[in-house]
């Protein structure tokens, strides 16, 4: 009996000693990633960034262009690349695109999901949409100040915009004319995109539509029950190359 204790107390200094070593390693490699990949990696991400961003205020100045919208996306791209998701503002013909989507005699608000410096949003209202109907919910800080400067007749709400349901609980908005997208879903977890068309939807009107855009080839959410889906064609003058989806209740 005595021999067993002994062997399990033996046993149990042993497992103890391999833990301790275990977690020593595991902590000297993430010390080593941290200090020979992510930082390097960190500090060549910001070089790029920067020297993106001087190269297209050169461009800018040579051919008498202002891209300062092009240059704030690089900016915010680089510190949140999943949550921008792009690196430029969104083309005017995609833009047209989304917008052609919209009634732009409906009663009801026009709700604009991440409208960053506004493309989408300006081309809403060169398509008719009243600016005092828009509600644009942009995460963004910086973004929002320039919304509400550009568009001082909409409501611009600084929230998430993937938590749609408690962003605009103080809004208090429904029987919306169209819910219009420029989110990057695809770099997000399906459930996410899944919840945001439930609460999107949940927030129009009978057959308006939830339009969304994506580089990727296939629907930004799957197709369910009760819901119709319609695509557009490749808008091939957009960098990349863009399609827009567009859901409504079935």
């Amino acid at each position: 009996m005595q021999a067993l204790e002994q062997f399990e107390r033996r046993i149990k200094l042993f497992e103890q000693m391999i833990g301790k070593n275990i977690e020593k390693r595991v902590r000297l490699f993430e010390q080593t990633f941290e200090e020979k990949v992510e930082q390097p990696f960190r500090r060549i991400e910001r070089k790029i960034g920067r020297n993106i961003e001087t190269q297209i205020r050169r461009f800018g100045q040579k051919n008498g262009v202002r891209l300062d919208d092009e240059v704030r996306f690089i900016g915010s791209w680089i510190k949140k690349p999943l949550d921008v998701g792009a690196v430029t503002p969104s083309s005017k013909p995609l833009a047209r695109t989304m917008a052609q989507y919209v009634d732009p005699h409906g009663d009801g608000p026009v709700i604009e999901l991440g409208p960053g410096t506004g493309p989408i949003t300006e081309a809403l209202v060169e398509h008719g949409i009243d600016p005092a109907r828009l509600v644009l919910v942009e995460f963004n800080p910086t973004f929002c100040q320039l919304l509400r400067q550009r568009f001082p007749e909409a409501t611009v709400v600084q929230a998430d915009a993937y938590r749609l349901r408690e962003s605009l609980a103080h809004v208090t908005r429904h029987g919306a004319s169209a819910v219009v997208s420029g989110l990057p879903l695809m770099t997000k977890p399906l459930r996410m995109r899944l919840r945001l068309l439930r609460e999107a939807l949940a927030l129009l009107a009978p057959q308006a539509p939830f339009v969304q855009f994506t580089y990727a080839v296939v629907p930004p959410i799957p197709k369910l029950a009760g819901v119709k889906v319609e695509a557009s064609e490749r808008i091939w003058r957009n960098m990349p190359p863009a399609r827009v989806w567009v859901y409504r209740h079935g």
